[in-house]
């Protein structure tokens, strides 16, 4: 790491927050020291496994892409630079899209789209939120220092907030967990919303939940000034999870008829909400999931090396991680710089309310996917 980031806080892509706060020395989250850990692999550029220049590489992936009707722009883990010169790249070779975490961002997009949503911000959250209910995840699997950094400090019109973890358990102090499976979440959301709307049910339980429990949830939802409902997309992991989270909007949109209440969806990594967003900018479209024919494939991860292409027959170039190791080696692999690690770069926070720069954090001379991509473009 450079004399330069000794002591100046730098942004961590490691997770959806980007908590911009990290130094070397107060660093404590396991996947924050995990990504600023990591050490740089074999940077050569490879042609089925044998070490070639960049410009042999570039060009080889250029004729692939030149003799391909439709190639299929996978993974798409970089930040908004990143995508938007595979954007400019896919236009010009009859290419679509396809997010490494399409299936959970699916979950999400499926009910936006459908019927919109009422959503609010990190910075909401620490500032209002006196009431958060975790449906289906603990979060901090996913986003570690959510609580550390949004919820266990004083907000500016909030000073006492109460935890509910619906559907899962955590072992926070203080915090009230209501457990079931998560396929049965559809089930006991739809009862937490007709409890919210005043009706009354003749029965006792749903999906082992007690139905007064249920009632007391509902009852401190209605009272409360500022009710924050998150979950993580990734865990809602069933068939027709998207109905779950269809409901948790269904209740947001009651709840605020007669107060304040929100959606949270977190998670957010692998710079997913970040493509799906610079993608809405250049196309008008969301980000979806392409079940097409493919003749040839670019896999694009800029930051997580254990993530790797599926299996195809089709020809495979691949702009990753340096530290990526295949059981198949690719026809094209050229290792790029990894976005606040190896290079400088910009993300959007899951919650989309705002983007924060990335910088360089260490010394390699790992050319970016943005510098990468513009040369095979240059070659078709």
């Amino acid at each position: 790491m450079s004399a330069n980031t000794q002591s100046a806080p730098f942004t961590c892509p490691a997770c959806g927050l980007l908590c911009d706060d990290i130094t070397p020395s107060n660093n404590t989250c396991a996947k924050s020291i995990a990504f600023f850990g990591q050490g740089l692999g074999d940077a050569s550029p490879k042609i089925k496994g044998i070490q070639v220049s960049l410009q042999e590489a570039v060009s080889q992936a250029a004729k692939i892409l030149k003799t391909s009707q439709q190639p299929l722009f996978s993974g798409l883990s970089t930040d908004i630079a990143g995508f938007k010169a595979v954007y400019n790249l896919a236009q010009k070779t009859n290419g679509a899209f396809e997010h490494m975490n399409h299936a959970s961002m699916t979950r999400n997009l499926k009910v936006l789209q459908g019927s919109g949503w009422q959503t609010t911000t990190l910075t909401e959250v620490k500032n209002r939120a006196d009431l958060i209910v975790c449906i289906g995840s603990d979060i901090t699997s996913h986003n570690p220092r959510f609580f550390e950094r949004f919820v266990d400090v004083e907000g500016m019109f909030v000073k006492q907030r109460e935890v509910v973890f619906l559907g899962t358990t955590h072992a926070r102090e203080g915090a009230w967990n209501l457990p079931c499976t998560a396929d049965a979440l559809p089930e006991v959301l739809a009862v937490l919303h007709a409890l919210v709307l005043g009706k009354t049910l003749k029965v006792e339980t749903v999906a082992d939940l007690k139905i007064a429990d249920m009632q007391n949830l509902a009852t401190k939802l209605r009272a409360s000034e500022y009710a924050v409902l998150a979950w993580v997309a990734k865990d809602l992991n069933f068939p027709h999870a998207e109905l779950a989270i269809q409901k948790i909007t269904q209740i947001v949109a009651t709840l605020n008829q007669t107060t304040r209440a929100s959606g949270l969806p977190l998670g957010g990594s692998d710079g997913d909400t970040s493509a799906n967003n610079a993608h809405t900018w250049l196309n008008g479209l969301i980000l979806g999931n392409d079940t097409s024919a493919h003749d040839a494939t670019l896999w694009i991860n800029s930051f997580n090396a254990e993530k790797l292409p599926p299996a195809s027959a089709a020809p495979l170039i691949v702009l990753g991680n340096a530290n990526s190791i295949f059981a198949t080696q690719p026809d094209v692999f050229i290792p790029v710089a990894t976005p606040g690690l190896d290079c400088g770069g910009t993300l959007f926070r899951v919650d989309g309310s705002v983007t924060l720069p990335l910088r360089k954090v260490r010394e390699n001379a790992l050319p970016t996917l943005a510098e990468v991509v513009r040369q095979v473009e240059a070659e078709l």
